[in-house]
């Protein structure tokens, strides 16, 4: 029988929900705080400025405070196309499109994306994030 103390893990859904709202709140240790400390967040398809990867928690906390913090956009929405369960309960797979404005020039974008997120414990331990890197300046052209 489980202790009354311990707080219950999250799963890979539960995980996913928590993502996207810190998304939604362009919150960078929100975010950070779903990852292990070891975690590994991969972008495949990499945008000019924009590294490959980041290795640990904290460089997915700064990497995206700064990247936040200096971006135009406004996320407005991110609408869940599919989720899909692999035969590993600890990976799950998303497509999604996020919605926003980009508040220099008021003009709107849509981001296609695809996550693969692993999770155990509760905690991302890697995700391959594919995204249109592109979608977001190209909506200020």
């Amino acid at each position: 029988m489980p202790h009354l103390d311990t707080p219950a893990v999250r799963t890979p859904h539960e995980v996913l929900t928590c993502y996207y709202q810190a998304m939604l709140d362009k919150s960078a240790d929100d975010l950070a705080d779903l990852y292990a400390t070891d975690a590994v967040h991969e972008f495949p398809f990499t945008s000019p400025g924009f590294p490959p990867r980041y290795e640990g928690r904290e460089a997915v906390r700064a990497g995206y405070r700064a990247a936040w913090g200096a971006s135009p956009a406004h996320v407005q929405e991110v609408r869940r196309i599919a989720t899909y369960e692999t035969a590993d309960p600890e990976v799950i797979i998303t497509e999604h499109v996020v919605v926003g404005t980009l508040t220099t020039k008021g003009t709107t974008f849509t981001v296609p994306g695809l996550l693969i997120l692993h999770v155990r414990n509760g905690l991302i331990t890697r995700v391959r994030d594919y995204m249109d890197g592109l979608g977001v300046p190209s909506a200020g052209a």
